[in-house]
């Protein structure tokens, strides 16, 4: 005892000892302090000031010391790889943290929290989490006490009925206790406990039993805490169930009957926030919806003089020109509740949702006044009715027929308006067109050069560009291109970057991304036999050629033989200037373009390939287009056959015609005319210039791909200025 305690009184010394030392590292004036007065009643006044000089001094030394100590023995590079190290965990650290949502400034603001500051793991100890947790404790008890409870009897050693009846006989066994007539515990003379069991029916038991005079007990297994367990777990599942359903069907807005329920979404004001000034140009669609914008922020001027906003606005347009895009703007700018959602999830395979959702959706924006109701493809819900197979009575047409009547049931006075977008406005029911519901149309078109430029800024804010990179000349290069294709081609270029590990966005990304974009992933892969290759060759430089002998063209971009998808060439061409129409001449030359590779393999080979089907379908679609649609032939100003669409049926299934079977002799006549004096053109073009096809394929084979300037050094053509080059 006395050694225990010297040694516990040691060990609580040493403690002390070191906690001391600890305070002092950390505040080393504390101990100077303490000694500091008994070193002055000890030593004389005039020592205390030699000393204390001395003491300065010498203090003063070993604050130089580290300055003293040589820094440059190690070489540089032993310095410099640290540094490297450290800066390749902090790019992991990044992109780590940029999948996982956090900053490098979160991680540093953690790293200087104070040491003493508890980081221990949080608990959420909500309701639901209580429960769970205290099932859970309440499992580990009941597991604990059959465990302990077992284990009581675990002491009693089991032996063999044999064994048993053998200690009976031998007179060893004072009581037996015989358990439903299956398990007998027995206790021996020498105070031993011990069970059995019987393995039969054995009647000459009870009189061995008698004979060697043991006394005899009978009893009745006990019902366990585990059965009790085990037979109530099922009533308390149903229970628990039954509990749990109650309480989801309980009120008319029960989670059960969710799907009846609206599913827009409302714009909140901690989402990512899109004004104005992030849509570049369509500045006449900008006009309308600001005016929208304007009445619900200042409605008492409209109101003072009279004037009512549209109950409606519906944003037209094809697609990626950014009708969304002004939604999200509108929401940014309005400064109101703003729900939106999609067209699609008003349609469910219940009759009465969509209506249901419907009623939901407007009965929201009432309560929510003033507010934007922003419905996405509602061409998915507001097709023409009665047009479809299934009749007038499908879910489609209820759910139209509700919002028919909710946009004509509330008064604009309520603050709510509706925007909806569509690029199919010519499928929508002339019922949600007209004055009072979407009685204002707002058409997003293409951009124009100065739009696609103000576009491309907006989006090489987000990359790092080199200073070689003209927005004005990719703004010009890329007519008829949407928003969305033009964000495509910045997000290509910074890939393109990225993958050759270069720190800018250069033109030469912006050209790879614009060819992948045109003419998707090349299949270096696919191996093709010397024969195919060159007849592949053949057909594109059919192709080329006509660029540079037909005036009425655009000109050329480049031709591949390299596998793209599923076409062994391309040919790309590309418009110097925003075209909206076409004449006759432009279209006759392109059935002629459309012909070269046709007219290429028969000039060589004598005959044709399968890669010549798409060719002859788009020739054929134009020429016939130009007689029956847009006047271009013989037969005059005239229109034959009307289209109609309906809900469940393709373009060309519906289409049927409205003229007799010798006018039908005619049009076929007619496209045949066109298609004839067209490939004699260009069969004549190409046999002329045989030569320059031979060159242009060799060249072809060689270099796989070529553009406009090397095939116009290669033909001995002047040079041009190209306008649809990046670089």
């Amino acid at each position: 005892m006395t050694v225990h305690y010297i040694v516990c009184r040691i060990e609580k010394d040493r403690i002390v000892d070191k906690e001391h030392e600890e305070e002092k590292r950390q505040n080393p004036d504390v101990g100077d302090e303490e000694k500091r007065p008994e070193e002055d009643r000890k030593r004389p006044a005039d020592a205390k000031g030699a000393t204390g000089k001395a003491t300065g001094e010498a203090s003063s030394d070993r604050r130089e010391e580290p300055a003293a100590r040589p820094e440059g023995d190690r070489p540089e590079r032993d310095q410099q790889e640290p540094s490297k190290e450290k800066k390749d965990d902090r790019s992991k650290d990044d992109d780590r943290n940029f999948w996982t949502g956090r900053t490098t400034n979160q991680d540093q603001h953690q790293q200087k929290r104070p040491s003493n500051q508890q980081q221990g793991p949080k608990f959420d100890f909500s309701r639901k989490n209580r429960v769970a947790l205290g099932f859970f404790v309440f499992l580990i008890a009941t597991f604990t006490f059959m465990l302990f409870s077992e284990g009581s009897t675990m002491g009693t050693q089991e032996v063999p009925y044999s064994q048993f009846i053998r200690y009976v006989e031998g007179g060893q066994v004072n009581a037996v206790e015989i358990e439903d007539r299956n398990l007998i515990t027995f206790a021996l003379r020498n105070n031993m406990t011990a069970t059995t069991r019987i393995p039969y029916d054995d009647d000459s038991l009870m009189d061995t039993l008698m004979a060697n005079n043991v006394q005899i007990t009978g009893t009745v297994r006990g019902v366990s805490f585990l059965q009790i367990i085990l037979q109530m777990l099922p009533w308390l599942i149903f229970i628990g169930f039954t509990v749990m359903l109650w309480r989801q069907t309980r009120g008319a807005n029960g989670n059960v009957m969710a799907f009846s329920k609206s599913r827009a979404k409302e714009y909140m004001d901690t989402d990512v926030k899109t004004t104005f000034n992030d849509v570049a140009g369509q500045k006449e669609a900008k006009y309308e919806l600001e005016e929208v914008v304007e009445f619900l922020k200042h409605p008492i001027k409209f109101q003072d003089i009279g004037a009512k906003i549209p109950k409606g606005v519906l944003l037209v347009g094809p697609p990626g020109t950014g009708k969304t895009l002004l939604a999200k703007a509108v929401a940014g700018e309005a400064g109101v509740a703003f729900f939106h959602m999609s067209g699609s999830d008003f349609v469910e395979m219940f009759v009465g949702v969509g209506a249901s959702r419907v009623r939901d959706l407007f009965e929201q924006g009432r309560k929510n006044a003033p507010c934007i109701l922003f419905i996405d493809e509602l061409d998915a819900v507001g097709r023409t009715r009665g047009s479809g197979l299934g009749g007038g009575h499908d879910e489609r047409e209820q759910t139209l027929n509700q919002m028919l009547v909710e946009m004509d049931g509330f008064d604009t006075k309520t603050g709510v308006i509706v925007i909806a977008a569509t690029n199919r406005p010519d499928v929508l029911d002339p019922a949600l067109l007209r004055p009072g519901r979407f009685d204002r149309q707002v058409v997003v078109d293409m951009p124009d050069v100065a739009e696609r430029e103000a576009i491309l800024s907006i989006h090489c804010k987000k990359i790092k560009k080199a200073d070689d990179v003209n927005l004005n000349r990719i703004a010009r290069a890329t007519p008829g291109t949407s928003g969305a294709d033009l964000a495509n081609l910045v997000n290509e270029a910074a890939l393109f970057a990225a993958r050759s590990g270069r720190a800018t966005v250069t033109m030469d990304d912006f050209e790879k991304g614009r060819d992948k974009i045109l003419l998707g992933v090349a299949k270096h892969s696919k191996v093709m036999t010397p024969d195919e290759k060159r007849a592949t060759a053949y057909h594109e430089s059919g192709h080329a050629l006509l660029h540079y002998h037909l005036k009425n063209l655009d000109p050329l971009h480049k031709v591949t033989i390299i596998p793209h998808g599923r076409a062994l060439g391309l040919t790309i061409s590309l418009p110097e200037r925003d075209a909206y129409t076409k004449n006759r001449s432009m279209l006759t030359d392109w059935i002629k373009v459309c012909m070269g590779g046709y007219v290429a393999e028969d000039l060589v080979y004598g005959e044709t390939t399968t890669g010549t089907s798409n060719d002859i379908k788009q020739a054929t679609d134009i020429a016939r287009r130009m007689v029956t649609e847009w006047g271009m032939s013989d037969l005059g100003f005239i229109g034959f056959g009307k289209e109609d669409e309906p809900l469940f049926l393709g373009r060309e299934i519906a289409q049927h015609k409205d003229y007799s079977e010798d006018t039908a002799r005619r049009i076929d006549t007619e496209v045949t005319k066109i298609l004839e004096h067209a490939m004699n053109d260009t069969r004549n073009i190409l046999t002329e210039h045989r030569d320059q096809l031979d060159a242009l394929t060799e060249a072809l084979i060689e270099h796989e791909t070529l553009d406009d300037a090397q095939i116009r050094e290669l033909l001995g053509f002047d040079p041009i200025e190209q306008t649809t080059k990046f670089i």
